[in-house]
């Protein structure tokens, strides 16, 4: 749940807000790689009416858990929870002061998307934190024949930045942007340029698109964060570029102790994108 206290702050809220301005009255919603659920959790109450939500990923024990978190979550909002659908295809139902919210969850392989992906049965197709792992194949296959909105939250953009600077900063950006374009198991990742491949695409098919800033900016006082960031990083960057180990682990020792004296800060680039088809 690190992530989702990342991610909640730095999301675009205005690209949401214009998403849920033209959705239908009650809208199904298709949320690709949904993981944990978190932007279900950020999204439905800027949507705020009945809304229907399908969680898609290939990781059927991730659905499980964005299940138990959001009624958890909902909990604490005094919202009702009901579960459903069994153990085959589990669902919940929140009731809410603004209508009955309901999720239901759909396990598939993402990379024959959108090859058996509901399409029909939607009003928009979602995602956060996917886009960097995909390729543009897949985005090409996704995309051909979409005529729904499209939105995509927090894809990374590599313009990073960790303070104070240090002399092997570059090597380790380097070797970890490396890790990041390796095949996720949707071809070979774009990592930092998916968002700009994904405008282009989407515009070349006559999608109206905008995009926003949704930048993760660590203080030096989250020292927890800070810390397992930089331990993160580098063990990313040693898998991608195993001969500059030595200078890896010099400039994790270092982050490790500027974290422990809160003197390490850190920004992590991303995007949101939302797109609407031609009328």
């Amino acid at each position: 749940m690190l992530r989702e206290k990342l991610d909640q702050p730095a999301r675009s809220r205005a690209l949401s807000e214009a998403l849920a301005a033209r959705l239908k009255e009650e809208p199904r919603l298709l949320d690709l790689g949904a993981g944990t659920g978190s932007l279900f959790r950020f999204m439905a109450p800027i949507i705020g009416r009945p809304q229907t939500w399908i969680f898609a990923d290939a990781d059927e024990s991730l659905l499980y858990a964005a299940l138990e978190h959001t009624a958890g979550w909902a909990g604490r909002h005094g919202f009702s929870v009901a579960s459903s659908g069994g153990s085959e295809r589990p669902a919940l139902s929140l009731g809410t002061p603004f209508g009955k919210w309901h999720i239901e969850t759909l396990v598939t392989d993402l990379g024959q998307a959108p090859h058996d992906l509901p399409f029909a049965a939607v009003d928009a197709i979602v995602c956060s934190a996917l886009l960097d792992l995909t390729s543009r194949a897949w985005m090409e296959r996704l995309f051909a024949d979409l005529r729904l909105p499209f939105y995509a939250g927090m894809t990374v953009n590599g313009r990073d930045g960790w303070v104070p600077h240090h002399p092997a900063d570059w090597a380790v950006r380097t070797a970890f942007r490396r890790d990041q374009r390796r095949d996720k198991g949707l071809g070979l990742a774009l990592g930092n340029d998916a968002s700009e491949k994904a405008l282009q695409i989407l515009g070349a098919l006559g999608f109206q698109t905008r995009m926003t800033t949704s930048d993760w900016r660590i203080p030096s006082c989250a020292r927890a964060v800070t810390s397992g960031f930089a331990q993160m990083t580098a063990l990313s960057a040693c898998q991608s570029m195993p001969a500059q180990t030595r200078k890896i682990a010099e400039w994790t020792s270092a982050r490790l102790k500027q974290a422990r004296k809160a003197r390490l800060s850190i920004r992590i680039g991303h995007y949101d994108l939302l797109g609407f088809p031609p009328k």
